[in-house]
């Protein structure tokens, strides 16, 4: 028979027993809760991904620079060739040069294989300097020898006009015609050779076209390769 001080302890007990087990269960309100928009897997890629590289484009910069093939092409070739020759560039002009064969100058239409002078690599990279005076045949009209150095030759007989930026260029064809016998395949056959032309109408509109200018650079043709043998100036004559 309990008494009335047990009552009061089983009552008590009971109480304590209630509130830990409630302090036990899971609290509703401070569960974590997801975005709808991110799924656990979504958010431990985010967290363990590396950032992206990004490529910096510059404004009006999809132009690439012109770049020879290997080999080049005769095209090619002359492109930069052409590009020495405007800068007076012997270096680079030598070592396009044919390695046994060097480079014939041939003042005008016709190549004279007995006269027009030829030079080797080794010498073309110091003739701009060489105070040497030569004899490059003679000027078309007047018979005069034509006596200069390479330096006075290469403004008169070479690029005597901005053949890199203003000339009509053609691959095996000749542009220009004058009153002098051109004889370019008969000296570089085609099978074996390829020329590139540059060709320019005229000069002064008052010439009305008789100042003309044209100006040749022929390669040999070694296997797919090519090698410069030959620059052929050619002009208006009387």
């Amino acid at each position: 028979m309990y008494t009335t001080k047990n009552k009061r302890w089983i009552i008590l007990i009971s109480v304590i027993f209630l509130l830990t087990a409630c302090n036990r269960a899971p609290n509703a309100a401070t569960k974590p809760q997801q975005t709808p928009s991110q799924t656990p897997s979504q958010t431990q890629e985010i967290a363990t991904s590396e950032p992206t590289a990004v490529v910096a484009q510059t404004p009006g910069s999809t132009e690439q620079p012109i770049e020879e093939g290997m080999p080049p092409t005769a095209l090619e070739a002359a492109t930069t060739v052409m590009r020495a020759i405007k800068d007076g560039n012997m270096k680079t002009l030598a070592a396009w040069a044919h390695p046994q064969k060097g480079v014939r100058f041939s003042p005008y239409a016709y190549v004279d294989t007995l006269t027009d002078l030829v030079f080797t690599r080794e010498e073309l990279e110091g003739l701009m300097a060489d105070s040497t005076k030569r004899v490059w045949r003679t000027f078309a009209g007047s018979g005069d020898l034509i006596e200069m150095t390479f330096a006075q030759y290469y403004k008169q007989f070479v690029y005597d006009a901005d053949f890199f930026q203003d000339a009509k260029i053609a691959l095996n064809k000749g542009l220009g015609q004058g009153t002098t016998i051109n004889n370019l395949n008969e000296v570089y056959p085609e099978d074996s050779y390829d020329f590139v032309e540059y060709h320019i109408d005229g000069i002064d509109p008052l010439n009305e076209g008789m100042d003309w200018r044209s100006l040749r650079l022929v390669f040999e043709k070694i296997g797919e390769d090519h090698a410069l043998v030959g620059i052929i100036h050619d002009q208006w004559t009387p």
